[in-house]
């Protein structure tokens, strides 16, 4: 007995550095995801703990030691339990599939917001906060194109307004990752992928890299403000006031690789930066420029697929929601 309480013990010590963050989002997005996974465990469990659950029972009621248990060793059939065996885990698979198409579609990350939260529709007309996202060594840079400034390692905005994430890297593949916001989203060289997204609540919520990439990747952690639209707008302000510009050969140096880097703001941004980011033309001389790639059919905007020379433009391409720098 006291060995199960020191096990008892340990297991609560070990949980009790665990957050819950994941069961108890801010995030509508993350809130249906989080109920996604609950449904999901629970029509899981229908099956597997009345397997439990039986085969203790059946263990327990034909021991050696029960002469009241019935032996029949040429029973080899039965119709009911056999219609059970099937059928339940059937019934579980079918309703599991349905509740993964449906859900694949209504919470595919590229597909704008129907609602603010449960009950609540989205204002016919709002408009979505843009934010640039560029998973660098080691850290995260984001870029407000509508407000023109930049962050690192600091994202802010409005409670209930939404936000459309376009993410890129500028070297290795990484992972995009706010628990109370929504589920992961990679990033990539030379690719772009997106994310819808409403946070709920205002407060502070942590936000890091959820993929390896490299020495300093314990380190890609930033904070995530939801504020109100004041709070915002004074969050736009102070980076206005004290922060720097992000020129090219700003963002050259900022994306050397570098470790555990402080919350820094630039008061301007340089047009086009993302996109030159994003098509890997910071240098508009390096090799691996994207500028004499097939854009076709918009020059001028961002397709969301995979930038590839016209000669190459059959293959497979990362996505196909239109979308604009």
């Amino acid at each position: 007995m006291k060995a199960f309480r020191g096990l008892l013990v340990s297991v609560a010590l070990l949980l009790a550095g665990c957050q819950s963050v994941l069961m108890s989002p801010s995030g509508d997005l993350a809130v249906q995801q989080r109920n996604l996974i609950i449904t999901s465990t629970v029509l899981m469990l229908l099956i597997i703990v009345p397997v439990i659950v039986l085969t203790l029972l059946f263990a327990w009621h034909f021991r050696a030691s029960n002469k009241k248990a019935t032996y029949d060793p040429d029973w080899d059939h039965s119709t009911i339990l056999e219609l059970l065996i099937w059928a339940a885990p059937l019934l579980i698979i079918i309703a599991l599939g349905a509740i993964t198409w449906v859900s694949t579609h209504k919470l595919d990350p590229y597909r704008p917001l129907e609602r603010v939260a449960a009950h609540r529709p989205m204002p016919a007309g709002a408009r979505p906060l843009q934010v640039n996202v560029v998973a660098l060594d080691w850290k995260w840079l984001f870029i407000y194109p509508e407000q023109g400034i930049a962050t690192v390692n600091e994202l802010a905005a409005p409670v209930d307004r939404p936000i459309q994430f376009k993410i890129t890297a500028s070297s290795v593949m990484n992972s995009f990752f706010i628990p109370a916001l929504a589920g992961q989203i990679y990033a990539m060289p030379g690719m772009e992928t997106q994310l819808q997204a409403v946070i709920n609540a205002p407060g502070e919520f942590q936000g890091f890299s959820a993929n390896y990439s490299g020495h300093g990747f314990s380190g890609m952690h930033f904070l995530f403000h939801g504020v109100s639209e004041e709070g915002f707008a004074q969050w736009v302000q102070k980076a206005k006031a004290g922060g720097g510009d992000l020129s090219r050969e700003a963002y050259v140096k900022l994306a050397q690789p570098s470790e555990n880097d402080p919350v820094t703001y630039y008061a301007t941004v340089e047009p086009g930066l993302y996109r030159a980011i994003l098509t890997k033309c910071v240098d508009p001389e390096s090799p691996s420029c994207m500028t004499r790639m097939d854009l076709s059919p918009h020059e001028t905007s961002d397709s969301g697929v995979m930038l590839q020379p016209a000669s190459t433009r059959g293959m497979a391409a990362m996505a196909d929601h239109p979308h604009s720098d």
